[in-house]
């Protein structure tokens, strides 16, 4: 009896320790940290290394969850890639959330939402339109676009398929043929977890959600959480500015400007400085922008044209052409067809500052005609016509006092007498003499 006593203990004790190993793990304590990162924009490196540094900064803090606000119209695939990367690898539970209301998490941004533990959206935003394109931002051809399509699928099948099978056909549509959806859609079709208003709401909710992570089945326990908001560092902000395309396109406009000026007026510094250093940011955001460089060969030779009119005698022609000519060049270089909305320059941006270029080097020409139509108003040129006194005479030269200076003079005329104290005019200079005619 005894023996059978110990052995009922010892198979409860056994089916304890079972049913707990079995049971998910808890992410809780005594004040839940919640890390919250904010995703506004385009997925571009730059963002990527925020991301990266955000969740570095959890795992030290020990935060029991992170949360990834999001609003973004898309990026690169190498980018999405890293962070879809991060997400999955992280020990911490990361949820995306997509808000504020009217925001977006297209193409890139569906995919990153698709990877994370956890999914929600605010009301009245939307999801999708994730169809793969060339890195230049045009639309692949027919082979390479079904091969793109095959591996983004592949991406994002792990994630989603665990949602079921309308899930999974939503998110392959969302790939294959650009579909996007609403929130309540998303939901609907099981490929998000919730719709909250806001982020308090979607702590509430996630409020004893089991989750997979890395290291298995995790239970949220966030009662009373502490919200850790995370921003980006000034040069993460600088690096995500300058992939603006209206930002790079200024910087190009005023580094190609100074350097040119620099070039025609050496000696300076300041200007070339200047250049160079707008050059050097312009072409970090060229290299992560989808451009097409045959049009820096128009902005360039618009450059070269403006100059060519201030030396030749075209009154306005060339100044005419260099303004249309970095119209197009800066159009070819940022908005070639197939490239996203969100990475294209503004047209009226580019008809001002080109305008503006065009006129600015106009007045300069305007001067430069008019400086050549002023007399010459110093040096031995401006003598002719002039009266002189003469102070000494011998035959058919001697000197002549001219305002407050001595010359050497020779009369135009042989037959001509002069006489000192007789008053002469200047009729030309010739080397350090003047030739005179009698008054």
């Amino acid at each position: 009896m005894k023996a059978n006593r110990r052995l009922f203990i010892l198979a409860l004790f056994a089916f304890s320790i079972l049913s707990l190993a079995l049971q998910p793990a808890r992410a809780h304590g005594e004040d839940p940290h919640i890390v919250v990162l904010t995703v506004d924009g385009p997925i571009i490196p730059a963002m990527k290394d925020y991301l990266e540094r955000g969740m570095e900064h959890a795992v030290r803090n020990s935060a029991t969850l992170i949360v990834i606000e999001m609003n973004t119209p898309g990026g690169d695939l190498g980018s999405t890639i890293s962070i879809v990367e991060l997400i999955r690898a992280s020990v911490i539970p990361v949820v995306v959330y997509v808000t504020p209301n009217g925001a977006i998490a297209g193409s890139a941004g569906a995919i990153i939402t698709m990877a994370a533990h956890a999914s929600a959206m605010a009301p009245e935003t939307a999801i999708g339109a994730s169809t793969p394109i060339s890195g230049t931002g045009e639309n692949l051809d027919s082979d390479a676009r079904a091969k793109g399509i095959n591996a983004t699928q592949a991406l994002i099948r792990p994630f989603v398929e665990r949602r079921g099978e309308e899930a999974l056909a939503l998110a392959n549509a969302m790939i294959a043929e650009a579909k996007a959806v609403t929130a309540q859609e998303a939901l609907d079709a099981g490929l998000i977890d919730f719709i909250a208003i806001n982020v308090e709401e979607l702590l509430s909710l996630l409020d004893g959600f089991t989750l997979e992570t890395s290291v298995g089945p995790m239970e949220l326990i966030l009662i009373g959480p502490e919200i850790d908001p995370v921003e980006m560092t000034s040069i993460e902000r600088l690096l995500f500015i300058l992939t603006d395309p209206n930002i790079a396109f200024l910087l190009i406009a005023i580094g190609i400007q100074a350097v040119l000026i620099e070039i025609s007026s050496p000696g300076g510094w300041v200007a070339g400085f200047i250049g160079v250093i707008c050059l050097t940011l312009a072409t970090y955001g060229l290299g992560v922008l989808p451009v097409n460089w045959f049009g820096i060969i128009f902005i360039i030779t618009a450059f070269v044209l403006f100059i060519l009119d201030i030396k030749a005698p075209t009154h306005g022609a060339l100044t005419t052409a260099g303004v249309a000519s970095f119209i197009v060049g800066a159009l070819v270089l940022f908005n070639s067809p197939g490239t996203p909305d969100f990475q294209r320059v503004s047209v009226p941006l580019v008809i001002v500052v080109g305008v503006t270029i065009g006129l600015l080097f106009f007045i300069i020409l305007v001067y430069a005609l008019r400086a050549l139509r002023v007399p010459v108003s110093m040096g031995a040129e401006t003598f002719a016509g002039k009266i002189g006194t003469v102070k000494s005479w011998d035959e058919a030269s001697g000197q002549v006092q001219l305002e407050s200076e001595l010359w050497s003079a020779e009369s135009v005329s042989e037959s001509e007498k002069i006489s000192k104290g007789d008053k002469v005019e200047v009729v030309e200079v010739s080397g350090i003499r003047l030739k005179v005619k009698k008054k």
